[in-house]
């Protein structure tokens, strides 16, 4: 199976049976699957031996000396700065009553076609190609009146979003010296990645719950539709 050009944490790399955990990645022990631990383009090295399985690992910024040199656009040390009308990932830090503090760690053009980027087999964080890894995360907030487009009133944050979470956003204000203001009140924004609280990975089963595989109990989010 092939890597993808781009991976943020949490993501699914590949088997164990396949690939041996390196740096930036961890081994989630109930699906044996290497997971990313940071966002990166992941790099594959080869094994020493025909008996050896070869190692995935996710630079921290650039690839370091210690890794065959791989020229990438996609992971630059310079920060990716995000603009109004920008879709960006990035991991929720804390939920609040009347916001959800980010952490933005990849911002994509302005005007991106999801559809074309996801193709006919998108996922659920599907078009992870046309984005820009930042050396930094920004800090960013999803008020609690951008959380959704309908029923503003009723919406709690903590039953749409966890800590931990990856969220999928778009950038409508600049905001102030401290944040960016996102939004997730599109059927295409909100979280695309979540864990539950036995600590597995959720799939989605309706706009607003994740269920866990294992346990086969839901919890509230506020869902990105999948591509």
């Amino acid at each position: 199976m092939s890597l993808p050009h781009l991976a943020y944490p949490g993501l699914p790399l590949g088997p164990s049976s396949l690939y041996i955990p390196g740096p930036g990645t961890h081994l989630h022990t109930a699906s044996s699957t290497i997971h990313a631990s940071l966002a990166g383009q992941p790099i594959l090295t080869t094994p020493p031996s025909k008996d050896s399985k070869p190692t995935i690992s996710i630079p921290r910024l650039l690839p370091s000396p210690t890794h065959t040199p791989v020229l990438s656009e996609k992971v630059s040390n310079v920060n990716t700065l995000p603009s109004v009308g920008s879709v960006v990932l990035g991991r929720v830090t804390r939920v609040r009553g009347r916001g959800v503090e980010v952490g933005i760690a990849v911002v994509y053009p302005v005007g991106v076609d999801w559809g074309a980027l996801a193709g006919e087999g998108g996922t659920v964080g599907g078009g992870q190609e046309g984005g820009c890894v930042c050396a930094d995360e920004w800090a960013a907030v999803i008020r609690k009146e951008d959380v959704r487009a309908t029923e503003k009133e009723k919406v709690v944050t903590a039953e749409g979003f966890r800590v931990g979470d990856v969220v999928r956003g778009v950038v409508i204000s600049l905001g102030d010296q401290s944040n960016y203001y996102l939004s997730t009140a599109r059927n295409e924004l909100g979280v695309i990645m979540a864990k539950s609280e036995a600590g597995h990975t959720m799939h989605p089963i309706s706009w607003n719950e994740f269920r866990d595989p294992v346990t086969g109990l839901t919890e509230g989010r506020k869902v990105a539709k999948p591509f």
